[in-house]
């Protein structure tokens, strides 16, 4: 059986182990990245096929005649046509849960980035207002705790759960979202009512036609003048102009956003052309500690050995 890895460098550089994966099968092909030019061609006789972000659509899946299995590496199948895959007979798995510990400190050191103030005392400690201060210590940026805060949770997954168990631990009290088109549930609360009695809100949700721009100037505007919003989620889900003039006028204390509604953003985004202090942009790293990225790779591997012996894993399809 031949297998081949479309995109090895959406996750690998060099510092994960990979030998495991490519003992799975007696043929692998691995390919740093793949243009929707060449996916046809690199597929056409492969039986496995290992896929981040390149596009599976109905034409490529019905052109590979031997394709039996796609391993997605994500949580999210949104690259595949899965009525066609499931139309062909072909398996595909996916992986969820092995990038919760990463995206947890990632939520958490942008919140205590936000609320600490730490990057405008780096910056004053740059400028040399320290050295040049009467006092022992600067305080000229307010410090908040965040023991004692209320952390708003929208998208109440792994993730979100996650997050919920560690905004507990800080000390913080976490009010969960319910969907808008759900029976309201215990521990749930509206969203307006969680955007204005958090002093933190942190997405977790998918982005579908239903939270696509789910946080726009509306929502901004019911939100506390001193919260902070953090987006590990989906760019989408988010107007980003929005965010923007409410962080430009002070409508909202800061803001942490992990990712855009395009990347990379070839274009530009008017988030990244403003330089303001309450505002920090990551390019989709929340997720990409070595620890997560090697559990990724050790899914895909049992996904493909579990196939193999014909009790498949993580089945989304068929």
């Amino acid at each position: 059986m031949r297998g081949v890895f479309l995109d090895v460098d959406t996750l690998d550089r060099s510092d994960l182990d990979l030998r495991s994966l490519f003992a799975t099968l007696p043929e692998w092909m691995p390919y740093p990245g793949t243009t929707a030019a060449e996916v046809n061609r690199r597929i056409r006789n492969a039986d496995v096929v290992v896929s981040n972000k390149v596009l599976l659509d109905r034409d490529t899946l019905l052109a590979a005649e031997h394709l039996k299995l796609v391993c997605i590496t994500a949580t999210g199948t949104n690259n595949i046509d899965l009525e066609t895959a499931c139309a062909r007979n072909i398996s595909v798995c996916n992986v969820s849960g092995y990038a919760t510990p990463s995206v947890v400190e990632h939520v958490f050191a942008q919140l205590l980035i936000l609320n600490r103030q730490l990057y405008a005392y780096r910056d004053a400690v740059s400028q040399g207002r320290w050295q040049q201060a009467d006092g022992f210590c600067l305080l000229d940026f307010p410090i908040r705790e965040l023991n004692g805060l209320t952390l708003g949770i929208i998208g109440y997954g792994e993730l979100g759960k996650a997050v919920a168990r560690m905004g507990e631990a800080f000390g913080m009290q976490v009010l969960v979202a319910e969907r808008a088109d759900a029976t309201p549930r215990p521990g749930r609360v509206p969203l307006q009512t969680l955007l204005a009695e958090s002093h933190a809100v942190s997405l977790h949700c998918p982005l579908t036609a239903a939270t696509r721009n789910l946080i726009g100037a509306a929502e901004i505007g019911l939100m506390r003048r001193d919260a902070v919003l953090i987006n590990t989620a989906r760019g989408g889900i988010v107007d980003e102009a929005a965010l923007l003039h409410a962080l430009q006028t002070g409508r909202i204390a800061g803001a942490a956003i992990d990712v855009l509604s395009e990347e990379p953003p070839r274009h530009g985004n008017p988030l990244l052309e403003a330089a303001l202090p309450n505002l920090v942009v990551t390019p989709h790293i929340a997720w990409a500690s070595i620890n997560a990225r090697q559990r990724l790779i050790d899914e895909i591997t049992r996904n493909i050995q579990a196939w193999l012996a014909g009790s498949a894993r993580n089945l989304v399809c068929p």
